[in-house]
């Protein structure tokens, strides 16, 4: 690889981390959450985007290999990978891990989502 093509490289994943970011605490879960499973070191936290749920669209979290079309990322020591398109409808979202009487889990701060579903578990933008 060039060292132009290096450095835009660079340039492009130095912007992508601003774009998604974990908060302390849900860093500390995803982290706690790779240990008790013991997800090997390769493997990135995937975030994904896909169709379903009431109001259009859904958010996914797993842990997964990297593939070639992949922007990998990290926030708060912990390294992300998502797809392209997952990534147009994530950009400015912050993650959190909340717990309530409700329940506990990732809660996903989006300035793009236009309305939630009664739930809370999908979106549309």
């Amino acid at each position: 690889m060039s060292t132009v093509a290096q450095n835009e490289q660079r340039n492009q994943t130095e912007e992508i981390r601003e774009l998604v970011t974990l908060t302390a605490r849900a860093a500390e879960k995803v982290k706690a959450i790779r240990e008790e499973e013991k997800i090997e070191p390769s493997h990135g936290l995937r975030l994904k985007v896909q169709g379903g749920g009431c109001s259009g669209f859904a958010y996914d979290l797993y842990f997964d290999q990297v593939q070639d079309v992949d922007q990998t990322f990290e926030s708060q020591g912990v390294r992300m990978v998502c797809d392209q398109m997952s990534l147009m409808y994530l950009v400015g979202t912050e993650i959190d891990y909340v717990e309530s009487v409700q329940g506990s889990g990732f809660k996903f701060t989006n300035p793009n989502v236009k309305s939630t579903c009664g739930c809370g578990s999908s979106f549309s933008v």
